[in-house]
């Protein structure tokens, strides 16, 4: 990447200017979210009722919408939120959280998509899925390697006009053309709730500092979560303990320790 927009300097911008994002997420990923968006130094918003969630997507500096505990009413405000932010011209990050699982689902994503979300952020089962192809995931848990996904996770971008991001054990971010890795991390991530949910709320928050530049706010965002999961899972116990040293972490994440850990490679 380019001096001007390493990973570190998308964390002091965005220290600097707190962005306000909406995050229609889970009921089991709304306080960790919050809690994950406010140590890295974001200021997010769980508006997610039909009544607002529109009128909220133009205010806000980006939107996130993650499919996790779907309803009726909660998809209505999805789409509401997502023509929203387009009309506003607002960058939106879309998490399809298990959305083969249900015919419900499957009709959800599929008008989600229709709005162009600037990113997609999943694990590898949602993207091969998401992709056409066949996957071995089962619920929201994820059954294949992120290796295996990286061609959907090209063919969805080359489809959309987007950027997509699978997360795992080492991340992969392509706009279609360019594509790089992130590692790092910690085996005790996946043990503690809704951390993928939160970084797609994380991911929302970078796209609002850069948003002529989703690929590399998308970059950012899984490297910020690579480096301070590492300085988590060095010194954790467990997940019990992981989950406050991570939130810690990212509190005490610089801009320079971010760039001289990040480890980022072409893909």
């Amino acid at each position: 990447m380019q001096d001007q927009i390493t990973p570190g300097n998308l964390l002091r911008t965005m220290r600097a200017n707190p962005p306000l994002v909406q995050c229609i997420t889970n009921f089991v990923a709304m306080n960790i979210a919050a809690n994950v968006m406010l140590a890295a130094g974001a200021s997010p918003a769980m508006v997610h009722a039909e009544e607002e969630a529109g009128e909220f997507a133009a205010i806000s500096g980006a939107l996130t919408i993650n499919i996790g505990t779907l309803s009726a009413g909660w998809l209505r405000g999805m789409l509401k939120a997502a023509q929203s932010a387009n009309n506003a011209g607002k960058p939106w990050v879309l998490d399809p959280v298990a959305h083969y699982a249900t015919a419900f689902r499957r009709d959800a994503i599929t008008r989600l998509l229709e709005l162009k979300p600037t990113i997609i952020r999943g694990n590898a089962s949602e993207i091969i899925a998401l992709a056409g192809g066949t996957s071995r995931g089962q619920g929201v848990d994820s059954r294949d390697a992120v290796e295996q996904a990286e061609d959907s996770a090209l063919q969805l971008a080359e489809k959309h006009s987007c950027v997509v991001a699978v997360t795992g054990v080492t991340d992969f971010v392509t706009d279609g053309q360019k594509a790089k890795r992130i590692a790092g991390g910690s085996p005790l991530m996946p043990q503690v709730t809704a951390l993928g949910c939160s970084l797609t709320c994380l991911v929302g928050a970078f796209a609002a500092v850069a948003p002529d530049d989703p690929f590399h706010a998308t970059i950012t965002a899984l490297t910020v979560f690579a480096v301070a999961g590492q300085q988590a899972g060095a010194a954790a116990e467990g997940p019990g303990s992981f989950s406050w040293r991570f939130l810690d972490a990212l509190a005490a994440l610089t801009p320079e320790t971010l760039d001289h850990d990040a480890r980022i490679s072409a893909a």
